[in-house]
């Protein structure tokens, strides 16, 4: 198998566009791209174009009156309500389905390139749009790509898929895709239900076999509380599932500036886990990982710089969180957003945690939505829940 890292990209991608103030700027991939070229980091990788899914393809996940519902919206943009497209999450524009179903054809060409063997890592950075249900669009999603991914994978055969998402909303379309199926172990680490939308992911959703698992965090956890309960519950049950493949989704909103939640981690905390999950792809899937991004909604600040590491660690060179972020990338971001860019790779943060060796506290709002997971899934796997 070839040890490259593929990244799938077209500047069409940036189609996906809700409007003029709506969080899910596409200014924020292009960023992220300009950082990376400017960093030399896309000088590591083997760029890749894409097509838009089928609609075929598309119905591996969602019904066909759902896509014929986004084609009518797209044709002349007028709302379909009962499709969820008219809403303010989810504003009726015209061009929707080919928007949304070149972002879905993205992340297909990462499952390929990495189920065919021609990378061994494979990126759509402008992917992981999770909420996405088979016949409504939801939280900013039309079509769930993370989803059509997994389905892919199976229809080619594949019997064991591992799905972490660290997107700080819960990755509630891609659990109900699988919910009921034992080859696929879901993994999301989100804020609580109680705060934050979609309001599910609570530890008692444990799908068919314990399959589908969730860590529901309080609100200002922060990079120690958030990696403790990382490390507490994601390699335990990746080593003992043991997938064929793994695909991560890599929301950077869980960041302190984002202004949608409210986890309160550091770019250095993001950049922590996905290293975690670099190395985890190796220990328990044979080094096949398939990586999207997902939310994030400081637009300058964070996701360019957040998004730039995670390319660079799946390529397999990291960058130094003391790198200056380069003065023509800060000029190209005065231009496109009138505002004034990061002057390095870093928060300034070296995070570092305990881990559940030493045991846990009851009284920890974090110890304890760690220990609601791990009662909740361990047993279901052969694992015993406590440390």
């Amino acid at each position: 198998m070839s040890r490259s890292t593929r990244v799938i990209w077209d500047d069409a991608l940036t189609s996906y566009d809700f409007g003029p103030g709506h969080p899910l700027a596409p200014v924020r991939v292009e960023l992220t791209m300009a950082l990376a070229r400017e960093l030399g980091v896309l000088d590591k990788v083997e760029p890749a174009g894409c097509v838009p899914a089928t609609d075929d393809e598309l119905a591996m996940v969602h019904e066909r009156r759902y896509i014929e519902a986004v084609r009518r919206v797209s044709a002349d943009g007028r709302p379909d309500f009962d499709a969820g497209l008219g809403t303010t999450d989810n504003p009726a524009f015209k061009g929707v389905h080919e928007a949304s179903a070149l972002i879905a054809g993205a992340s297909l060409a990462a499952a390929r390139s990495v189920w065919e063997g021609s990378a061994e890592h494979a990126v759509n950075i402008a992917g992981g749009l999770h909420h996405a249900m088979p016949a409504m669009a939801s939280g900013f999603c039309v079509y769930n790509d993370p989803a059509l991914a997994i389905a892919w994978l199976l229809r080619q055969g594949a019997s064991r898929i591992a799905y972490v998402d660290v997107d700080v909303h819960h990755g509630d379309g891609v659990q109900a895709a699988f919910y009921d199926d034992p080859r696929v172990l879901t993994i999301s680490l989100h804020e609580s239900p109680r705060t934050l939308f979609p309001g599910t992911g609570s530890a008692g959703e444990t799908g068919a076999e314990g399959t589908a698992v969730n860590v529901a965090l309080p609100a200002g956890c922060g990079d120690q509380g958030w990696l403790r309960a990382f490390d507490a519950v994601v390699p335990p049950l990746l080593h003992e599932f043991g997938p064929q493949i793994l695909v991560t989704q890599h929301g950077c909103d869980s960041h302190a500036l984002d202004p949608l939640a409210n986890l309160m981690l550091s770019v250095d905390g993001q950049r922590t886990a996905y290293a975690a999950l670099h190395r985890l792809a190796h220990e328990t899937a044979g080094g096949r990982w398939i990586v999207t991004g997902g939310g994030g909604y400081e637009l300058v600040q964070v996701v360019p710089r957040a998004w730039t590491h995670l390319i660079a660690e799946v390529a397999g060179h990291p960058i130094d969180p003391a790198t200056p972020t380069g003065e023509e990338w800060r000029r190209f971001v005065r231009e496109r957003t009138g505002e004034t860019a990061p002057l390095t790779m870093t928060d300034g943060r070296h995070p570092e945690f305990n881990d559940l060796s030493g045991g846990y506290d009851p009284s920890d709002p974090i110890d304890r939505a760690i220990m609601a997971t791990r009662n909740a899934v361990f047993p279901l796997h052969g694992l015993d829940p406590l440390p």
